[in-house]
């Protein structure tokens, strides 16, 4: 086995998503996905805690960007506005290869213990988000609401991405949702 070859971390992912697209989620073991990329178990779990945080392994850096996207935002910037920079840099994180977006969407999908967990990831980044608008000034409501605003336009861009035929990228998708959410509570 080579385990000591360079991008085990990058190996295990492509070999776990394709071993849950041939078999499914729940009959891919660990031990599977170590053999597919060339690695040992122990070699695993030195990247990932279990078998579905190879899914979900990227959202503290997710987070942590968002975040320092949000601090970036100029004082007196609406909440609206504010989250509209996180979704910006949201999507250059999440939008670079549309396939591996799609292959992950169907596993997640597929499987209602992974689309639980990504809700739960989700949720926590929409608390990073109200905490840290509070901490800018940003008022308890509309902290709370701009945060879960943006989960819900991410969501809904991303479906919206990942199902489209057309070459439209994930930042204009989202931008385009969160125009479309602005003209919807304007009453237009």
């Amino acid at each position: 086995m080579g385990r000591w070859k360079p991008g085990a971390g990058d190996r295990l992912r492509e070999a776990a998503l394709s071993l849950y697209l041939e078999r499914g989620f729940e009959q891919t073991m660990v031990a599977d996905i170590a053999e597919r990329a060339g690695v040992t178990a122990r070699t695993f779990f030195r990247y990932f805690t279990d078998k579905r945080e190879v899914l979900f392994d990227d959202y503290s850096d997710l987070e942590e960007k968002a975040l320092a996207a949000l601090d970036g935002v100029p004082a007196g910037t609406s909440a609206l506005d504010a989250v509209a920079a996180v979704l910006d840099t949201v999507a250059r994180m999440v939008g670079g290869d549309r396939e591996l977006a799609r292959k992950r969407q169907t596993v997640v999908m597929a499987n209602a213990d992974l689309r639980e967990r990504e809700l739960i990831k989700l949720t926590s980044l929409s608390a990073a988000l109200a905490d840290r608008l509070r901490q800018g000034g940003i008022g308890d409501i509309d902290a709370s609401l701009a945060a879960e605003t943006s989960i819900a336009v991410f969501r809904v861009a991303f479906s919206r991405w990942v199902t489209a035929t057309d070459d439209q990228d994930l930042q204009d998708i989202i931008r385009e949702t969160l125009d479309r959410l602005r003209t919807l509570s304007a009453g237009r």
